[in-house]
């Protein structure tokens, strides 16, 4: 941005003959009969009977009007009046002039190659609606995920909706699953969309006597999605319902997993194992 007159780049120009006027010092310049105004007399070549003159004493300028010291007098000759623009600044390259090599190394030109895989925190150009903008690589994959399981069996009532304790992390890339309270995943800030949420429950009796019951997944407190079970007979120690959904969340949503069995007789419990009671959920790249 430029106050006053926005600087001439690079525009060199010889100005049209200029016919000498006996008496007279000022003069008009053109180029193709059409006024130009130079930046100063000292982006100026001014020949006169031969001899160069010098900016600022032997002439001056105002807009397209050049002035030299003295009048002129017949036979006096102005051989030349060139404008040499804004010398101070490159202007703009010629295509196919500009070489990686004269870039600054925070250009971004595609010359390095990455030669291992890109860690989360490595950074893509990406277009929003024709703006160039920055996004962490961590952002276009399935981070942020966890899963979880039931470290020791879990005592419940019968017939009794209870929240599955998975106090133990396989992995939390966020560290948005709570492993000793709350037993949540919650949406981390900036990290909504679509996610993949699953769970297996070891629902276990201890009269092998399963009658029915069902798991469910909750979104902030609200039953989301249940799978029943209703086994053919009630002589069954214990069934492995899964469930899974896909799901919008946004950030600070919450999603818990609860069960439920109803006995013949003993006494019910969330079975343990890595392989048996588990829960997760990761983010899909849509």
């Amino acid at each position: 941005m430029y106050i006053g007159k926005q600087p001439v780049v690079g525009n060199f120009q010889v100005c049209d003959a200029i016919s000498v006027v006996n008496g007279q010092a000022a003069y008009t310049m053109q180029v193709s009969s059409t006024n130009v105004n130079p930046e100063s007399a000292n982006h100026m070549l001014v020949s006169l009977n031969g001899v160069l003159q010098k900016p600022g004493s032997s002439f001056t300028i105002s807009g397209a009007t050049l002035t030299f010291a003295s009048n002129l007098a017949t036979g006096d000759v102005i051989d030349f009046v060139m404008l040499l623009g804004n010398v101070l600044d490159l202007g703009v390259p010629s295509d196919a002039t500009v070489t990686n090599a004269k870039l600054a190394q925070d250009i971004i030109s595609g010359e390095t190659e990455l030669t291992d895989a890109p860690a989360s925190t490595d950074e893509i150009l990406i277009s929003d609606a024709g703006t160039l903008k920055r996004i962490d690589v961590a952002d276009l994959g399935s981070s942020p995920n966890f899963e979880a399981y039931l470290s020791a069996n879990q005592s419940i009532s019968d017939a009794t909706l209870t929240k599955v304790a998975f106090n133990t992390e396989r992995f939390d890339s966020d560290s948005a699953y709570d492993n000793s309270s709350n037993y949540r995943f919650t949406v981390p800030s900036g990290k909504a969309g679509k996610y993949f949420v699953y769970s297996n429950v070891q629902v276990t009796s201890s009269a092998d006597s399963l009658a029915s019951g069902y798991i469910m997944i909750k979104k902030n407190g609200s039953e989301y999605m249940r799978n029943a079970f209703n086994p053919e007979n009630s002589s069954m120690g214990y069934l492995t319902p899964t469930i899974a959904a896909t799901m919008d969340l946004s950030a600070t949503d919450y999603i818990e997993i609860f069960g439920l069995a109803s006995l013949a007789s003993g006494s019910p419990s969330f079975g343990t194992g890595t392989q048996s009671t588990f829960f997760g959920a990761y983010r899909l790249l849509t």
